[in-house]
């Protein structure tokens, strides 16, 4: 039989990698934090003196230019708004994914389970048989040896060695009692062999029920994996369409600009690009401080986070033997089936298998409670700021490689990255406080105490979409939370955004 790894059992080489992947994440994370410098333009040389006339046109052709540019300003905007509507549905339907993949392994492992309780009731009816068999052995050796002795009472007390009459009456009442007994005896023995046989049938029910149901689960893969692909047709068109407005916006603005040359009044102009330039060096400044203060606290972070081997133990601990998020094929179960079947052909004796991994809890309970658990949580997500997002990547034990979706994660290379996916950071920063979450928003949002959002405290996970089906992040307090937010970014801090979001968070530590 085939035997795999456990999904846990990750050796120090690949978390050393994970690790150095982090930290070169983090550098990638503060040079987009930083960003590049703006653009600044040179003032434009004065126009020449222009008649009453050309100023007249030249204003009239401004105030055409002004409202095309904002006729093609406002279809961007609502091309921009049908864009996120689409980016949200697409992630909907990736997080449909993810809950049909945890479903797919659940039910394998019910499917598992009732495997192993076909075998257990074959050999429960194996054992009934065999009971039955012995004790009519015995009682026909019985019959036989008072057969051979004859069946009247002066050979019964021959063969019994009674020394009266007396005697000879009390050990016929015995073989009386011995006879009742026999035939009391086999009927509990074959009432047992019919229980167990009912129980076999049961379990042979069961297991065709879980196999059914793992099924069912296989196809509903396929039917999210489908709709994934119709989500990013419709989204590739409404990009296409928006470049093509943009593409008419930057040329009414290049002809804006030209015909505001010809227009006197430069010195306004000026004025507000002087402004728009303060306002760009004071925003500039204030994003390579935030950049500054991003890149301390990550460094903090992975330092605590580096120190704390208790939490990367409870992390360790709790990927151990766990079935794979991604893992698709089962030679694991198949292997079991084919087990069961070799042993009944050959003596109906229960099979001996390796043990299954077991689903996760859909309640899970930390190992550790209080202020220093809420912190150990989110410096274990901030150490991870600037990881690439990774669609399906991330684990107990830190970034993994992100897995196809057929569309937009494909377009960004994503199963081609080690990273985190929204829900697999949220997986890693809980377990290192010994709690074990699903792959997958809808399930995490309810595997801990719901607390209205207007109520939220530092270390809540934070939820968006119709049941939680769309994102989710880590709270951190002061308006910002720290996420993963979409394929082409990073694993970063932004600030709070309440649109979208779910009547609840969670609160799984306190």
């Amino acid at each position: 039989m085939k035997r795999r790894a456990p999904s846990g059992s990750r050796g120090f080489t690949r978390t050393r990698l994970r690790r150095a992947r982090s930290v070169l994440g983090l550098g990638i994370a503060v040079t987009l934090l930083v960003g590049a410098p703006g653009l600044v333009g040179a003032v434009p040389p004065p126009p020449p003196n222009p008649s009453d006339g050309q100023l007249q046109q030249a204003d009239a052709d401004v105030a055409d230019r002004i409202g095309q540019v904002g006729s093609l300003i406002n279809e961007v905007a609502n091309a921009n708004q049908q864009l996120r509507a689409l980016d949200d549905a697409v992630a909907v339907k990736r997080e449909a994914v993810n809950k049909a993949l945890v479903d797919l392994q659940s039910a394998r492992d019910v499917a598992v389970a009732a495997a192993d309780a076909v075998a257990g009731t074959l050999q429960a009816l194996h054992d009934a048989g065999a009971q039955i068999e012995a004790a009519q052995v015995r009682f026909d050796e019985y019959a036989a040896s008072t057969y051979r002795q004859g069946t009247g009472v002066s050979a019964l007390s021959s063969f019994i060695g009674s020394q009266g009459p007396d005697d000879v009456l009390d050990r016929a009442q015995v073989i009386r009692v011995l006879a009742a007994n026999k035939n009391a005896v086999l009927d509990a023995l074959q009432r047992a062999r019919t229980a167990e046989a009912n129980k076999n049938s049961a379990a042979r029910e069961a297991k065709q029920q879980a196999d059914e149901a793992a099924s069912a689960a296989e196809a509903r893969k396929a039917d999210a994996e489908n709709a994934i692909a119709e989500a990013r047709a419709a989204l590739a068109d409404q990009q296409a369409k928006k470049a093509a407005v943009e593409a008419e916006k930057s040329a009414a603005e290049s002809q804006l600009a030209t015909a505001r040359e010809n227009v006197a009044g430069l010195q306004n102009q000026r004025q507000a690009f002087e402004t728009w330039d303060t306002q760009r060096a004071a925003e500039e400044q204030a994003a390579a401080a935030a950049a500054a203060a991003a890149r301390e606290a990550a460094a903090e972070a992975a330092a605590r986070v580096a120190a704390d081997q208790a939490a990367r133990t409870r992390a360790e601990a709790l990927a151990e033997g766990r079935r794979s998020h991604v893992q698709v094929e089962d030679d694991d179960a198949t292997d079991v089936e084919s087990e069961v079947a070799e042993t009944e052909d050959a003596d109906g004796a229960a099979p001996t298998t390796t043990p299954k991994p077991k689903p996760r809890s859909t309640k899970p309970k930390p190992s550790v409670t209080g202020s220093a658990a809420v912190e150990t949580v989110i410096d274990r997500a901030m150490s991870q700021l600037g990881v690439p997002y990774a669609w399906g990547g991330g684990d107990e034990t830190g970034p993994t490689l992100g897995i196809r979706d057929g569309g937009v994660a494909d377009s960004y290379g994503d199963f081609n990255k080690i990273g985190f996916d929204c829900s697999g950071l949220m997986i890693y920063a809980f377990a290192g406080i010994g709690i074990s979450l699903p792959h997958y928003t809808g399930y995490q949002y309810t595997a801990g105490e719901q607390v209205p959002s207007s109520q939220m405290k530092r270390g809540d996970m934070v939820f968006y979409g119709p049941n939680a089906s769309q994102h989710v992040g880590l709270y951190l307090g002061n308006g910002e939370m720290i996420e993963a937010p979409q394929s082409g970014s990073v694993v970063k801090v932004s600030p709070l955004r309440w649109d979208g979001m779910t009547p609840y968070v969670v609160r799984l530590v306190s």
